[in-house]
């Protein structure tokens, strides 16, 4: 029997709960580089590919060679600004979460493989290690209703509070939780249609308020994760 959320249900213009674990529980993130290096690949594959910027540094020859490199890796990449747009995101040692919407049927498909085997490659070749790093498939689960779009963003924002406590001085670096909380800007993160529900100047009807004041998630158990 299949996993829960492994089969998946893919629809043009769907919004998704994507999540997967380390093999056996692994810890898929041992440092800071590690999280860093997953945030990247989400904005290379998410951030509008300016490729006339990019050859015009490629062209000159003030560009160092390592440079040159990077920039010709990154103009081969499939790009997927117009096919995903990621909602909120967190990074845990041994897991993650990604809120997207999707424009074609098969594009969350080609995103997960892009990115899943771009970060085993390099997870493989800085900790010598050969195999795949994540738990079977990534798990992939429709979005249905108003309800679940805005308790799912807060679950998964919300991560960061049950990993750090209220202080959020830890993970939340690695998280679209401060764009929820407006304290950072990132291109390829768009808080904006869930941030459209609340209030930017009443603090009491504001997303901070209404994450922090939730402390069930039992109408959404059946599109989250049982890690």
């Amino acid at each position: 029997m299949p996993s829960r959320n492994r089969v998946k249900q893919y629809l043009e213009n769907g919004y998704y709960h994507i999540y997967n674990r380390g093999v056996e529980k692994r810890l898929i993130f041992l440092d800071e580089q590690d999280y860093s290096v997953f945030q990247s690949y989400l904005r290379d594959y998410l951030m509008p590919k300016d490729e006339k910027a990019l050859m015009k540094k490629l062209s000159d020859p003030n560009t160092f060679y390592k440079d040159k490199d990077k920039i010709l890796k990154l103009l081969r990449l499939k790009n997927f600004s117009q096919e995903i747009t990621l909602l909120a995101y967190c990074l845990m040692p041994n897991h993650f979460h990604l809120l997207v919407k999707q424009t074609d049927a098969k594009s969350i498909d080609k995103f997960m493989r892009s990115l899943a085997t771009r970060y085993t490659m390099y997870f493989n070749q800085k900790y010598k290690r050969v195999g795949n790093l994540c738990q079977d498939i990534y798990k992939a689960v429709l979005v249905n209703t108003e309800e679940q779009f805005l308790y799912l963003s807060a679950y998964i924002n919300s991560q960061v509070l049950a990993s750090q406590g209220p202080t959020l001085q830890g993970y939340e670096r690695y998280s679209s939780y401060p764009e929820y909380l407006r304290k950072r800007q990132t291109a390829w993160v768009h808080p904006e249609e869930i941030l459209s529900f609340f209030s930017a100047t009443n603090p009491n009807l504001s997303y901070k308020s209404f994450i922090e004041k939730i402390n069930d998630f039992s109408n959404i158990q059946q599109i989250t994760v049982d890690l």
